[in-house]
């Protein structure tokens, strides 16, 4: 990533040093931060980014009942572990880094830029310590969390079946009490990432199962610890565990990471351990659920981010063509990046990498303002906004960075489509995050279904009052007046279409209040990153006045982008809103047998 937008986004736009008073971050400072961001930097290109490409030509492979994984991945991921990251977030008591998630976030993002395969094992984990450290038992987190967080252990999450996909209430995985405090575990799950390896002494799979007094549907779940390896009463590791790798999937993109599908209880000795109370499973798993789908989004950004700043550098040094008004045949050929449509798409990436990488790091703010924020009050406010815009910065990520690798692939021509070049391998692997942690229509229907709503609108009504308060700044600046604007008349007019349809709800009309919701997430996920990118300009704007020589370029080139996204895709929003308040029903009263 840019170093230079990095630190904008840090220090400039998000006030990262602000944490700093804080209590909890006392001991840090602006350049703990950047050692941190360096150090990140340096290991990512040194350990993660070579074996990339040999990852992807070189999948895992099932070898007597196990997955077996290039050589390179381990000393990448012992560099990560050696240096901390795995615990960035937890308290200097226990070896942590104490950093803000802020910081972490950014940290880990150099990760996800450089080898998306490999940064899965570390990512998984670190959901699955947290989820233990949430709900497990304080034998449960002796046992494995703490192993967890020394890097011994690593984790996943294993909750589709083969029958089921995404519809979580029908599993059919089962937990029978042992009479002992343990269950007896058996059922199938399929790509489970992270599943096999030996990468660490032990993997600990959360596990999603149901009881045999479990109630139907979702209300039936629970949530299960299940070891590849026993534990010891010692802590030391026992013998293996009743879970089997019944094979590997072999995705189009993430190629370094192994999807497992895995059989619990073959031979009728599966060991479970409960986490948190019975049935109440998927509450629990939502904790890790919600992270990974922050993270899935900020990977989405910085493969996008990759392929941005490849074409971008391409596009500089390749010769192509003349410019439209130039007479002379013979004259030098200029690079590509002088050709209006070649800028184009470079905006375009610029503008949705660019825009949505501010919304993760904003993610992760507001993250920290809900475990450090001054008073209750606040903490309870940043939480319900990190619950409204969770769905967006999952998604939009995840559809329009992919739109931005597409356009980085174009940007090389022939070449973008071989495997000499990186870009067709970015966009292979980011073609995998639309579907990771929920579909767009499922986190469409959890946007439009549960999260305007929740709390009496308490996200909406306060995102509402920080885009009018960003607004009011950018007043200020008489040259943002054309990007303020459509910001303002799609806010306007997505307020109204959002009560229309919550009215709906509140009636009944459920099918046809969500029939479109993937048309609501669209013009919602513009508006708030129109928001951000008008928060991007106003600090573009600040910075300019300061009157930095150096710094010039890089503020016009945000206010540029700010300038395509308000006024070329912003507008465009009106569309989907159009349909929606005519409650177009075409999709809706389609027929199966009509196809």
């Amino acid at each position: 990533m840019s170093p230079r937008n990095l630190a904008f986004g840090l220090y400039e736009v998000l006030d990262a040093e602000a944490l700093t008073q804080r209590p909890r971050f006392a001991e840090h400072s602006r350049e703990t931060f950047d050692a941190a961001l360096a150090t990140a930097r340096t290991i990512a290109e040194k350990y993660f980014a070579p074996h990339n490409r040999k990852a992807d030509e070189n999948e895992p492979r099932y070898v007597d009942g196990r997955a077996e994984l290039i050589p390179e991945v381990k000393p990448a991921v012992d560099a990560f572990l050696e240096a901390g990251f795995l615990n960035a977030n937890r308290d200097f008591e226990v070896g942590g880094m104490q950093l803000p998630s802020l910081v972490s976030q950014a940290c880990f993002a150099h990760f996800q830029a450089a080898n998306a395969g490999t940064t899965a094992y570390p990512f998984l984990t670190m959901g699955a310590a947290n989820l233990i450290e949430s709900f497990g038992t304080e034998e449960q987190k002796r046992l494995f969390l703490q192993p967890m967080i020394e890097g011994r252990y690593f984790g996943t999450m294993a909750l589709t079946e083969p029958h089921a996909g995404s519809s979580l209430a029908d599993i059919r995985t089962r937990a029978e009490p042992a009479g002992d405090g343990s269950y007896r575990l058996k059922g199938n799950k399929i790509f489970i990432s992270g599943g096999d390896h030996e990468l660490s002494e032990n993997i600990v799979h959360m596990v999603l199962a149901k009881l045999p007094d479990a109630p139907p549907g979702v209300k039936g779940i629970s949530l299960f610890i299940v070891p590849k390896y026993l534990a010891n009463p010692d802590g030391s590791r026992g013998p293996r565990n009743d879970v089997l790798l019944a094979g590997l999937f072999h995705k189009m993109g993430w190629r370094g990471t192994t999807s497992t599908a895995l059989n619990f209880g073959d031979n009728g000795q599966c060991v479970g351990y409960l986490v948190g109370q019975p049935h109440q499973g998927l509450a629990c798993m939502f904790q890790m659920m919600n992270e990974a789908r922050i993270g899935v989004g900020m990977g989405a950004v910085m493969l996008g981010y990759a392929g941005y700043l490849y074409s971008l550098e391409y596009a500089r040094q390749r010769p192509q063509g003349r410019l439209p008004d130039s007479k002379d045949p013979l004259s030098p050929a200029v690079p590509i990046i002088a050709h209006t449509d070649v800028k184009r798409m470079l905006l375009a990436q610029k503008a949705y990498v660019e825009g949505a990488f501010d919304l993760g790091l904003y993610a992760a703010r507001l993250f920290d303002d809900t475990q450090t924020a001054d008073d209750e009050t606040s903490r309870n406010q940043a939480q319900a906004l990190l619950d409204l815009l969770t769905p967006i910065v999952k998604s939009w990520p995840s559809t329009f960075c992919l739109k931005a690798n597409e356009l980085a692939i174009q940007i090389l021509g022939g070449h973008g489509y071989t495997r000499e070049y990186p870009v067709e391998q970015y966009y292979r692997d980011n073609r995998l995050n639309p579907i990771h942690e929920g579909t767009e229509g499922i986190q469409s229907l959890d946007l439009l279904g549960r999260k305007l709503a929740q709390n009496n609108g308490a996200g909406l009504k306060q995102l509402i009052r920080l885009i009018a308060g960003t607004g009011e700044r950018a007043s200020h600046h008489p040259n943002l007046d054309p990007l303020r604007q459509p910001l303002e008349q799609l806010v306007n007019r997505l307020q109204g279409v959002t009560l229309a349809l919550l009215g709906d709800l509140a009636q009944g009309t459920v099918a046809g209040a969500l029939a479109n919701s993937a048309l609501y997430l669209k013009a919602f996920g513009h508006c708030v990153i129109g928001w951000r990118w008008l928060e991007q300009a106003v600090h573009a704007e600040l910075g300019l006045l300061k009157g930095n020589p150096a710094d010039r370029d890089f503020y016009l080139g945000k206010l540029q982008a700010a300038r395509y996204f308000l006024t070329w895709e912003v507008p465009g929003c009106h569309n989907e809103l159009a349909l929606l308040e005519a409650r177009d029903n075409t999709c809706l009263t389609m027929q199966d047998e009509w196809f």
